[in-house]
């Protein structure tokens, strides 16, 4: 099996679990457990919301533990912490019960993405490395896919999900274990690891549009169910429907690299951004039907992962030397843009109409095509990622 195999699908796997399960499971079954624990929609804006800032703290964490003490061990700890959330999560017998344990799983997807690049970084060939890395960004989508039948089953039974959750993810830490590098190395053509990041125009702009995209995104991630429930009067089994919907499509995300490699970041980006304000018209606007909002989440599902995919090769492109930062910060923003989401829907949907709400949540998508790959600090008219370099120059990669 050759490494980028083996990588890819540990890493897709890891994805999966941590980013699928134990972060964006808990919006599917938000209805339920809202019932069941009598939480206002405000509160779970706020857990949400707490779940991403989590995340933030994790993935800076990570990357320099990652780059520390190499892939293994960071992705086996992600996999440990995914597991002991979600375990919580089943137990939870209160509202603040249920929020810590649903912020100790938002922890384990800040822990689980650094590792990974840092991991194609070392073993797989270069001219591989966009395309795997893309794979392993759609693990997110099996992981929401497979969410949406076990929500069809066993809606009611959410507890018992969560457990099942639990014991994949020590499925995975086990994975994780044999598959990865375990000593931290340089990639290749590293000069060293650490010190200072060079914040240039392009790296800014990506802290913007990733702040856009992710504020955006939490319409449908954190409270995809509530609004299903409110347009169409679906219970927790109906939103497994749209939760299938977005995990099958999302699919299309691993394809990021290939697409990028012909059409270039700023096209794609600018393309699926788009897509991502439509999905969330089709989902949560007063015309919408059963068709539509699942359409909706295929939308939405395709969208979400091929852009984590654009802001992933921006981000590692812009620092080859130090993948697992220059992951860190494209999602990092998603996540904080996520954190600021959350609580900010949940408060307008207490004080406006939902119609209003989702075209606020799809203007902020948009706005994040204000924000755009390499143009200014390129020689040339290609999105071809530039390389600081001591003393001043710069040099183009890739």
């Amino acid at each position: 099996m050759t490494p980028a195999v083996r990588i890819g699908a540990t890493g897709f796997g890891l994805i999966a679990v941590c980013y699928g399960f134990a972060r964006f499971a808990f919006g599917l079954f938000l209805p339920q457990i809202r019932q069941d624990l009598a939480i206002s929609p405000a509160l779970a804006g706020v857990i949400s919301g707490g779940a991403f800032l989590a995340y933030c703290v994790a993935i800076v964490v990570s990357a320099r533990l990652s780059e520390r003490i190499g892939s293994r061990a960071v992705a086996v700890g992600a996999a440990a912490v995914a597991a002991a959330g979600m375990l919580g999560i089943a137990a939870s017998p209160s509202a603040l019960c249920l929020a810590m344990f649903v912020v100790l799983a938002g922890t384990s997807t800040g822990l689980a993405s650094p590792p990974m690049a840092l991991a194609v970084a070392e073993a797989v060939a270069e001219t591989r490395r966009n395309a795997t890395n893309t794979v392993i960004n759609a693990g997110t989508s099996a992981g929401v896919a497979l969410s949406g039948p076990v929500a069809l089953a066993m809606g009611q039974a959410w507890r018992t999900v969560f457990l099942l959750f639990a014991a994949s993810a020590l499925v995975l830490a086990l994975a994780a274990f044999v598959s990865l590098p375990g000593k931290a190395a340089k990639p290749p053509g590293a000069q060293r690891v650490g010190g200072r990041v060079t914040w240039d125009p392009n790296l800014l702009r990506l802290v913007g549009a990733s702040f856009l995209m992710g504020a955006s995104s939490t319409a449908i991630w954190s409270f995809g169910g509530e609004i299903a429930a409110m347009r169409l009067g679906w219970a927790t089994r109906g939103a497994g429907l749209l939760w299938i919907a977005i995990g099958a499509a999302g699919a299309f995300g691993a394809g990021a690299g290939w697409l990028i490699a012909r059409l270039g970041i700023n096209v794609v980006h600018w393309l699926f951004l788009l897509v991502l304000a439509a999905s969330l018209a089709s989902v949560g606007l007063s015309f919408t039907t059963s068709v539509l909002t699942l359409a909706g989440g295929a939308l939405f599902g395709a969208a979400y992962v091929m852009l984590s995919g654009v802001y992933l090769v921006w981000g590692t492109s812009a620092l080859p030397q130090r993948p697992a930062t220059g992951l860190m910060i494209g999602f990092l923003t998603i996540a904080i843009g996520q954190t600021a989401g959350a609580p900010l829907f949940g408060f307008l949907l207490g004080r406006a109409s939902l119609e209003v709400t989702v075209l606020v949540f799809a203007g902020l998508g948009l706005a994040a095509g204000g924000f755009w790959f390499g143009r200014g600090d390129i020689a040339d008219d290609k999105d071809k990622p530039v390389v600081r370099v001591q003393g001043g120059g710069r040099a183009s990669c890739g």
